[in-house]
């Protein structure tokens, strides 16, 4: 599969989630078997570009290639001049924002708000193409099914994106109005990649090898984006990949392995955000490994009041070594009653 120009490894890409898809996040991602992961949203609010937070988000520092970065905004100018910002810092394509649902996006206008005034959306999608494709960087687009059930837009502003020079769209199968309640559904998602000839990613509840089969076949999408389903199982894309090519299920990670993964994520989550804003936004993704394993909920609680880096990175990694020996596969995690957290910090960044 290509976007543009750009061979990607496979078929399974990793969703831009705010406070989540860091570069550290990223990385492992592709590791792990995702042949394609997005940046958090970039504001094009360009008095924001000198924070400490988007300037985190700009860094690529060793990230392997391709370099996605999502940009979101309501000006379709700014959005362009974000455009070539990103580029400027090793962007290799630019992802707009038309699925974001959180309230403090949409209020702004911003996100899956858009998709309300579609003559606003083109014109933005106008000026990004605009900015970006004389500097050989393609750009896509990832949206929601629409505004709200009596408001399904997705197939005309896909082809309204196709015409103005988008070269991959992904939707996510929910409306604004939804957030993340109820189930996603699909069938919005097969219409739209059969009313445009570029590339369709499909995205919402693919949680499972089981569920990435159904959706291919549902919707004969070219590609799945998985989001929530990732976090503190990150190996999930090279389940996946495995599950398609061969029908067959892997065996759970050793826990070796899941041990010097995070260990390592931590490593690199340390370097970027430092001792203190590092110690507590890591506390997150800790939860989520240890989320439905023997005596998680009780370790995540005592993990949670550890205030340095370098006692949370021993915390987690006696914790492992409580689970067994090294050589054995990692216990079956009991997800079925767990809910994702659903704050606006950990919210999908593009729906």
């Amino acid at each position: 599969m290509q976007i543009g120009s750009i061979a990607l490894a496979n078929r399974l890409f990793a969703a831009p989630m705010a406070g989540v898809t860091d570069r550290p996040f990223r990385q492992l991602c592709k590791t792990l078997g995702a042949g394609y992961a997005v940046s958090e949203m970039v504001t094009s609010r360009r008095d924001l570009w000198a924070s400490l937070k988007t300037s985190r988000r700009a860094n690529h520092d060793g990230e392997i290639n391709p370099i996605a970065v999502q940009i979101a905004g309501t000006d379709a100018a700014m959005m362009a001049e974000a455009a070539a910002y990103n580029i400027d810092r090793g962007a290799q394509i630019i992802d707009i924002n038309m699925g974001c649902p959180a309230k403090k996006v949409c209020n702004k206008w911003a996100g899956s708000a858009l998709m309300q005034d579609e003559p606003l959306a083109l014109s933005i999608v106008e000026a990004v193409v605009a900015a970006a494709a004389p500097r050989g960087v393609p750009v896509t687009l990832k949206m929601r099914t629409g505004w709200s059930d009596a408001h399904r837009n997705a197939v005309s502003i896909a082809r309204a994106a196709e015409s103005a020079g988008v070269q991959m769209l992904t939707v996510h199968g929910r409306t604004r109005e939804q957030g993340y309640r109820g189930q996603a559904e699909y069938e919005t998602i097969a219409e739209v990649k059969r009313a445009v000839r570029i590339p369709v990613v499909a995205n919402g509840d693919i949680d499972s090898p089981e569920r990435a089969r159904d959706v291919f076949a549902a919707t004969g999408c070219d590609a799945v984006m998985i989001g929530r389903a990732a976090q503190g199982r990150p190996w999930i894309f090279r389940e996946i990949g495995h599950f398609l090519e061969t029908g067959e299920h892997l065996a759970p990670p050793l826990i070796a392995e899941v041990r010097r993964l995070l260990l390592d994520h931590l490593e690199e989550h340390y370097q970027l955000y430092g001792e203190l804003t590092g110690v507590r936004s890591a506390r997150k993704h800790i939860g989520w490994y240890v989320r439905g394993l023997p005596g998680g909920e009780d370790f995540r609680n005592r993990m949670n009041r550890i205030d340095e880096c370098r006692p949370q990175w021993q915390a987690v990694a006696d914790y492992f070594d409580t689970l067994g020996s090294h050589s054995d596969r990692l216990p079956q995690q009991d997800l079925a009653n767990d809910e994702p957290e659903q704050d606006s910090q950990h919210e999908d960044a593009c729906g």
